[in-house]
């Protein structure tokens, strides 16, 4: 599994229906997209949630680096270069996955938490305490899932979670979820 984001910052003034209107006709043509696992379609709006900033923020998780590739290069993510610009593509390996118990619920927010991995310790134990957060947070009441990654050249642990409600129970930045492809999430390993 690969996690996979790229976030847009937009100015303050910056009229959030455009990327609503955006996602509303262009979100289904990664429905059925090769390698995907899921895409969250995110946003942070200034001043909605707590959010300092007018962001969009899609947010996926890979089954296959062949449909990852296939999408950067050449694929619909060409759309996002030519409107907006080249953003960076933060990329990270994936650790844990789980479904919560609202798995069939459509997902309404999204949690990403991020942290530095300590310099000290067991890297085996790292990963255990990620798999047992992403499990601790999929049976929260509200959870639809939760997935826990890793980027080793920073060595930034991230915990991403949905939920069907405005009152999750995961701690980092809260995005909106405008729409989700998830053609492979039934593949993606726990």
């Amino acid at each position: 599994m690969h996690a996979m984001q790229y976030e847009l910052a937009l100015p303050a003034d910056y009229d959030m229906g455009i990327i609503r209107r955006r996602v509303a006709g262009k979100g289904h043509l990664l429905d059925h997209w090769p390698g995907l696992g899921l895409k969250a379609y995110l946003m942070r709006e200034r001043g909605v949630h707590g959010s300092p900033v007018n962001q969009y923020a899609p947010f996926y998780l890979w089954n296959t680096g062949a449909g990852m590739n296939a999408f950067l290069w050449g694929g619909p993510f060409q759309g996002v270069v030519d409107d907006f610009g080249r953003p960076t593509v933060r990329q990270w390996s994936g650790l844990a996955y789980a479904e919560g118990g609202a798995t069939d619920s459509p997902a309404r927010v999204a949690v990403l938490q991020r942290q530095l991995v300590p310099d000290e310790g067991l890297l085996t134990d790292v990963m255990a305490d990620a798999a047992r957060e992403t499990e601790r947070l999929a049976r929260e009441g509200g959870a639809v899932l939760s997935a826990a990654a890793v980027d080793t050249s920073r060595w930034e642990l991230i915990h991403f979670s949905l939920w069907e409600n405005e009152t999750p129970k995961a701690d980092g930045d809260m995005y909106e979820v405008l729409h989700m492809s998830a053609p492979g999430r039934d593949r993606l390993p726990g």
